[in-house]
């Protein structure tokens, strides 16, 4: 296939509208997956980004707390129609997912277990598994180019899966060594990583790499005051308002203030933080118990949208437990609760997209800011290897390694792989693929 010559037209507010929109509600497989969904759609198929760009705004939002693949959308949408698009991009990439859960949660709590959804579960979370795998070769093929990069991603994944080393200390360590590579060796911390360009061009880009900066994305200590003001003003007037409401002891005070201490702990992805919220979810505030958190987490891996938004299934039976509005309206506490919980979750993933991106924008291309990111990068495959590790275990050995092996989840996990990595079938196909033959199994059972 011959590479594009001309540039792509410009993107109308209304065309990525229906592209975010899109995204929202297809944006399967945990971030890892999320984030190769959008290579596909905005590098290689719209060309709306360049790789190199596209890598540069990435290797920022790995660095943030927060959802990455939902940051990463915020700072594409930013960066191609000002604060509009940040808000449109970030926001739909998490409201079809929080209408969702809202739904499912109800489901789960007015009728609990139904054998049908067991069974679509038991489908797709090998599917999930088969996802990850994909995206971490994805991600890794585009990422590591020479031996440095694999080595920082091997050592890594064994710091993060036999060492148990938190998140942030990787982050921080590969960051260092990429400083330190960039300086000793900077052909190999380069965009290409000391073998050319940082993969095979797909054609101009509406921003390429040599696009200059708009004037909205550049930095400015005036921009910089205001979205600082904003932001905490918006977070103070929304917890202040329920304090005055409900109290600071109330529900979903509480869980205002304790959510937007967990949306602070979330580098690595949902999996690094999700101890905390168990922790304080289930043990100290009792919103909801630890066989309910298990079975929210499953909602989580198997709906569109980040896996955080799992905290959005915790609310909703939070409020839902504790009857906030008495036990005529149960429906309506939950839904309350889910949405104030996203809220605060989610806050400041768009603060430190906004007051952050025109600064990063202002370092692309210089070698001494991406090396470090480029270092974080590939650290970050080995964390996800490291994910579908887990998942794998789980899936396949439900009940520990002591327990019976799951034959046929492992069957439907390398059905899922041979879909995605030899005839490159999409997400939404492998998933319900994967849902029926779960299904299936549970109806012969």
């Amino acid at each position: 296939m011959t590479t594009p010559s001309s540039t792509p037209s410009p993107v109308t507010r209304a065309d990525a509208f229906r592209f975010w929109l899109k995204l929202g509600f297809i944006s399967f497989g945990g971030p890892a997956g999320q984030i190769a969904v959008m290579h596909e759609e905005l590098v290689e198929r719209r060309r709306w980004i360049s790789e190199g760009r596209f890598l540069h705004a990435l290797n920022y939002c790995m660095l943030l707390p927060g959802p990455e693949a939902q940051q990463l959308a915020t700072y594409i949408g930013w960066l191609m129609h000002r604060t509009w698009g940040g808000l449109v991009a970030g926001g739909l990439f998490v409201l079809p997912s929080l209408f969702i859960l809202i739904a499912l949660s109800w489901v789960y709590m007015a009728f609990g277990h139904v054998p049908v959804i067991a069974g679509l579960f038991y489908g797709i979370k090998p599917a999930v598994t088969a996802l990850v795998v994909h995206a971490a070769w994805r991600v890794g093929s585009r990422t590591l180019k020479n031996g440095w990069l694999w080595g920082i991603a091997v050592a890594a994944f064994v710091a993060i899966f036999a060492l148990q080393l938190p998140f942030p200390l990787i982050v921080l360590a590969a960051g260092l060594i990429g400083y330190v590579g960039g300086r000793v060796v900077p052909a190999r911390f380069s965009a290409g990583g000391g073998h050319g360009k940082a993969a095979p061009s797909h054609g101009p880009a509406l921003i390429g790499d040599d696009t200059p900066t708009p004037e909205h994305a550049r930095f400015s200590w005036a921009r910089f005051r205001a979205v600082l003001v904003v932001f905490l003003g918006l977070w103070a007037l929304a917890l202040g308002g329920l304090t005055a409401a409900f109290g600071w002891q109330a529900v979903l005070t509480q869980m205002a203030w304790f959510f937007t201490k967990a949306a602070l702990l979330t580098f690595g992805g949902a999996y690094a933080v999700l101890p905390y919220v168990y922790q304080g979810a289930v043990d100290h505030h009792h919103w909801l118990t630890g066989p309910q958190m298990i079975d929210g987490l499953a909602l989580g891996e198997t709906t569109p949208g980040p896996l955080i938004m799992v905290v959005s299934f915790v609310g909703f039976v939070g409020g839902w437990t504790k009857a906030l509005f008495g036990p005529d309206a149960l429906v309506l506490a939950g839904a309350a609760a889910a949405t104030v919980v996203t809220f605060f979750t989610f806050l400041p993933s768009f603060f430190f997209i906004f007051l952050g991106a025109p600064f990063i924008e202002t370092t692309h291309g210089k070698l001494q800011f991406t090396a470090p990111l480029t270092g974080i990068t590939a650290a970050v495959v080995g964390v996800i290897v490291n994910l579908a590790v887990f998942f794998a275990y789980h899936v396949l050995w439900p009940k520990g390694l002591g327990g019976p092996f799951e034959w046929a989840s492992a069957a439907i996990g390398v059905a899922a792989g041979v879909a995605l990595f030899r005839f490159k079938l999409g997400v939404i196909p492998v998933i319900a693929g994967s849902a029926l033959a779960g299904l299936a199994l549970q109806m012969l059972r």
